[in-house]
């Protein structure tokens, strides 16, 4: 049986806008003069995307002889929902300029629930990267962290991944597996299990062992794989993190997650593929920009050893810079004390989306998170892009 559909008649019809409008107004005249007290939804929406917060730095614990743990309470009490693999981001007064930077959440979601709720950041020493060593230098217990979190989408996700959850890790990747170690030891991630291979160095430089071996014998789902490269002394798995060894421990169905340094991600990225690996069953952490810029791939050659000028227009003003070709226009901005929002640092977030007026950039594939409408119509990320030429750009007024 057919059914029609009754319709008051085309005027009426093709009229109904105007109608939608005099009954909003009629809405409006009869509301009430006292405003509303509360906006409840801007209220969630504030706590779960805070724009700024500020936490109390708790507790500072060596976790190698290269890596310390930095433990933060929020100083309102409040810490939102976060997942296991995302990150927080901090704002650094460094000199005259304010840097932020993103370091992973390893401690777990559940530890930063009730009164003493905290989260952990564990920061390698790396001397050509500026902020590590500002924390190891001039952090301490006590002091207060500008930052904001939640931020990232390197997380397990029900919905698209297996149960089974195969961790490849180096050097300090390996800080959210173990935030996801002890996610699962604690019952919140189901009945996920998950194996971490990790390759280091040697055993007395392994980031964060301590807490991965009490993790791994408190939880039977948890298991650690060292792989350690130059340790001739070591009983373990040896070498790199090679085919073999991630075919011995992979299991049934897994879903691979890698996080570490490029050229680590290089191989497993490709001994993932030789394996036959489905590409939704592996998935990587954000690659952050080497700092020799010479190694991102299809860099133009001879452009780090160049000098340009950017001009920064920020309203009616305009103000020219120095920039390396070696170095990513956020931190030329930096350098020079120019307020720049960045959070992820490899072109993923768009947070320091900003508009190319003029000039030649080379942005890196390794994280190029633009829209295909921004590549078309010349806005580009700050953090992941390398000045060609001289340039001019457009940036928002920030405080």
């Amino acid at each position: 049986m057919s059914k029609s559909i009754k319709v008051k008649g085309f005027l009426k019809d093709v009229g109904g806008a105007s109608r939608v409008t005099a009954m909003r107004k009629a809405s409006i005249a009869n509301a009430s003069d006292v405003p509303q007290p509360k906006d409840f939804v801007r209220e969630l929406a504030d706590k779960l995307h805070p724009a700024k917060m500020e936490f109390k730095v708790t507790l500072i614990k060596d976790t190698s002889p290269t890596s310390k743990l930095f433990r933060l309470q929020s100083t309102d009490g409040h810490i939102p929902v976060f997942q296991a693999g995302q990150y927080i981001n901090f704002r650094l007064k460094i000199g005259n300029s304010v840097l932020t930077r993103p370091y992973t959440i390893s401690s777990a979601p559940f530890e930063a629930r009730g009164e003493n709720g905290f989260v952990e950041v564990t920061i390698r020493r790396n001397r050509p990267y500026l902020v590590p060593d500002f924390f190891f230098d001039n952090v301490k217990e006590g002091d207060i962290l500008e930052a904001n979190m939640p931020f990232g989408f390197f997380y397990w996700e029900p919905l698209r991944d297996s149960k089974n959850i195969v961790a490849l890790a180096g050097g300090s990747g390996i800080t959210p597996f173990l935030s996801m170690a002890r996610e699962i030891a604690y019952g919140k991630m189901g009945d996920c299990k998950i194996t971490i291979i990790y390759g280091s160095v040697n055993s007395s430089d392994i980031v964060l062992k301590e807490e991965l071996d009490k993790v791994e014998k408190d939880c039977e789902n948890v298991k650690v794989v060292h792989v350690l490269s130059d340790d001739p002394d070591w009983q373990g798995e040896k070498g790199f993190v090679t085919r073999e060894i991630i075919e011995k421990y992979s299991g049934e169905d897994p879903t691979y997650m890698f996080c570490g340094p490029l050229p680590m991600y290089n191989l497993i990225a490709k001994t993932i593929k030789e394996m036959g690996v489905r590409e939704k069953r592996f998935r990587h952490d954000v690659m952050n920009n080497p700092v020799d810029s010479t190694k991102i791939p299809g860099y133009p050659v001879g452009n780090e050893t160049k000098t340009f000028n950017i001009t920064v227009v920020r309203g009616i003003d305009e103000t020219v810079i120095p920039a390396s070709g070696n170095e990513p226009v956020a931190v030329a901005l930096e350098r020079a004390a120019i307020p720049v929002d960045t959070h992820c640092r490899c072109g993923e977030c768009g947070f320091c989306r900003t508009q190319l007026l003029e000039g030649e950039i080379f942005v890196s594939p390794l994280g190029d998170g633009r829209r295909k409408m921004d590549k078309e119509f010349g806005w580009f990320h700050a953090c992941a892009s390398y000045p060609t030429s001289d340039l001019k750009i457009k940036l928002p007024i920030m405080e």
